[in-house]
């Protein structure tokens, strides 16, 4: 299957329909029908059946979705049936809060090591990680890490990405508030506090 024709929005919800039927299972619940999913993800049911069936069948008219072979197969879709590791540029506060963030844990999403450029913060421990010297990115080269996530500031992100681009990084979650340019092999997801912040007031009555 060709996951690239995929619409980008239907990625973005696959992880949010992994949580639920993760939560699902952990409740004890053996099967889910479209209209109770949609209404516990304030969706609507159409877009549901719409979204999974971009990856084949997914459970039975009548009966819904079993909960435990759903969450394996979005897994599989989501390539996190196996645990993923990635490297987190910049140890500042941002950074050693997503360092914590135990959200992660549910989709096996492992935080393998941090690196920062500020002597202050290189040799300190955040979670079970040392923070190393960002001189010493290319040692993840070995380490079977092909995601990245970035938390430095602005001016400095391209440069950072230049080196994460040599050492076979594949996929960039990207906090700085910039547009970074990458080669057509890295996949960069870019979330802005202040700009997804700066949308709000628009809808407030």
């Amino acid at each position: 299957m060709n996951y690239q024709k995929i619409p980008d929005e239907t990625i973005k919800r696959m992880p949010m329909y992994l949580r639920a039927f993760s939560i699902l299972k952990t409740e004890n619940q053996d099967t889910i029908s479209s209209s109770q999913l949609a209404e516990r993800l304030h969706l609507n049911p159409p877009q549901i059946r719409k979204d999974l069936s971009y990856f084949g069948a997914f459970g039975t008219r009548g009966v819904g979705y079993p909960v435990a072979s759903t969450a394996d197969q979005i897994r599989g879709i989501l390539k996190l049936d196996v645990p993923q590791k990635a490297v987190l540029v910049g140890a500042g506060r941002l950074g050693a809060a997503i360092a914590e963030y135990p959200g992660f844990a549910l989709f096996d999403l492992n935080i393998a090591a941090i690196f920062d450029n500020d002597p202050s913060k290189i040799g300190t421990k955040i979670g079970t990680n040392i923070v190393e010297d960002i001189e010493k990115i290319d040692t993840i080269k070995a380490c079977d890490i092909h995601l990245a996530i970035l938390a430095v500031p602005a001016d400095t992100a391209q440069s950072v990405v230049d080196g994460l681009a040599d050492c076979h990084i594949k996929g960039i979650l990207n906090l700085s508030a910039c547009y970074l340019a990458v080669p057509k092999s890295i996949k960069v997801v870019t979330i802005d506090l202040a700009m997804e912040l700066g949308t709000l007031p628009y809808y407030m009555m």
